[in-house]
């Protein structure tokens, strides 16, 4: 496999984004549950009361097991998409169902890098596009179950961004500083004046830094289509999701996702959008 061709490159990525996507399942899966075990120990030492001496928990330790019947997975098992499909989508021990998820981020995660490498070819924006990609994803399936956008995910994502644009990688750092700040402020102001309108929290602080770090990527210019992409993504699924699964109108629904769906489309096409909304404008 040569991975100057960008047939082989493409297949190199995609094998490592398989393998990452397992990895990210046990980051969407665990990295909620630590958060709320640090808040918890935090609020136990302003009461004054002992830590918990619950088993520790991390991204590398306990091993994965079965939440059914404890049975700790095997390297065999865990094989991306491969041992889902083996096993029937069933636990080896207890015959629990496995969650579809697992192989779904495992497959988009290996089809997200292949096509990142192949777009980008073997250079630094193809190398930065793999790790954006693989946060993104990450932070989709955590907001979509917890409504949290970590810090731990979205503010190394800005930095990073920030530090690729240093040499230009994808746009220069004068529009990726202005991206960060606009990004941010665009929707602290949209949350304060929904507030004040009506009382309620329309969204929370971590979409302001995940847009922010999107526009650190990507530039300012960039901006105005993921919000407008994340917006009518957004609509479209909030519709859906009240006309056909009885979506409580008042049950919040994380805007996250789209966010996140919104810069993977501009990362490879925001150019061409960008041209296509002006082409239409004039």
């Amino acid at each position: 496999m040569s991975f100057e061709s960008p047939g082989g490159l493409a297949a190199a990525a995609g094998l490592l984004g398989l393998c990452v996507g397992s990895f990210l399942n046990v980051v969407i899966h665990r990295l909620p549950r630590m958060m709320e075990r640090e808040w918890q120990a935090q609020c136990a030492e302003l009461r004054g009361e002992t830590p918990s001496t619950a088993e520790g928990l991390s991204l590398a330790r306990p091993r994965s097991r079965c939440p059914s019947c404890g049975h700790q997975i095997t390297a065999l098992e865990n094989i991306p998409i491969v041992s889902y499909l083996l096993l029937r989508g069933k636990c080896s021990k207890c015959a629990a169902p496995i969650s579809l998820r697992y192989p779904v981020v495992e497959a988009a995660t290996g089809l997200l890098s292949a096509y990142a490498a192949w777009h980008f070819g073997p250079t630094p924006q193809a190398a930065g596009a793999l790790i954006m990609l693989w946060a993104l994803i990450a932070l989709t399936a955590i907001d979509y179950d917890t409504q949290l956008l970590p810090d731990s995910i979205t503010l190394p994502l800005l930095w990073i961004g920030l530090a690729l644009n240093l040499a230009g990688t994808y746009i220069d750092i004068s529009s990726a500083v202005i991206g960060t700040m606009t990004g941010y402020l665009t929707l602290w102001s949209v949350f304060w004046l929904f507030k004040l309108t009506t009382g309620k929290e329309g969204m929370g602080y971590g979409d302001f830094k995940l847009l922010a770090a999107l526009g650190a990527w990507m530039g300012w210019q960039m901006l105005p289509v993921i919000i407008l992409l994340s917006s009518i993504v957004g609509a479209v699924v909030g519709i859906g999701l009240i006309v056909f699964s009885r979506h409580g109108r008042n049950t919040p629904i994380p805007f996250g996702p789209y966010l996140a769906a919104a810069g993977i489309i501009t990362l490879f096409w925001g150019p061409q959008l960008t041209r296509s909304y002006l082409g239409l404008m004039t």
